[in-house]
């Protein structure tokens, strides 16, 4: 009986032994890199681009409007009453506040766009990262570009072409 428990607690401490003996793994990888070559962010950038564009020659219409309203109100101005000095005036006023909101709105909607465009390329890469941690057994995979990390050994396992691949197969 005695030899038994000796057995058993040799065994018990043989496998405690291996278990803490096995290496850690860890990985890392640039998110900001991959999300940059990946088809998908490309053509995002594209849609986002002409969406930029589209919004710009609005802003460049409404700009040449005004300009073209304080020219011909400053060719006038000494020589129109009051009252339709004034009128003009506020025009003017008002129109560069539109141009004002406009453009304003015109960032909010290409920052609310770039968001939507991104999200799922990220949630895409996420699974993706996941996935490869799991099958490479690893522990934590750090993101090189968000400058965490202050150092990783050579040991570290590079996951970019395993996420890319992974990425490129979907």
């Amino acid at each position: 009986m005695k030899l038994i428990k000796i057995f058993i607690l040799t065994v018990i401490v043989a496998f405690a032994g291996k278990a803490t003996a096995q290496e850690l793994k860890f990985g890392h990888i640039n998110i900001q890199q991959l999300v940059s070559e990946l088809p998908a962010k490309k053509a995002a950038d594209a849609q986002l681009q002409a969406e930029a564009t589209k919004l710009q020659d609005q802003l460049k219409v409404m700009s040449e409007d005004l300009d073209s309203k304080y020219s011909s109100y400053l060719s006038q101005r000494d020589s129109l009453p009051d009252l339709i000095r004034a009128t003009k005036e506020k025009e003017i006023q008002d129109l560069d506040t539109r141009i004002k909101q406009y453009n304003q709105m015109a960032q909010q909607t290409i920052t609310q766009k770039e968001q939507q465009l991104l999200q799922p390329i990220i949630q895409k890469v996420q699974a993706a990262i996941t996935e490869v941690g799991q099958e490479q057994g690893l522990i934590y995979i750090f993101d090189l570009s968000s400058q965490v990390v202050v150092y990783h050994s050579d040991k570290s396992i590079d996951c970019t072409s395993f996420v890319k691949d992974k990425l490129l197969a979907q």
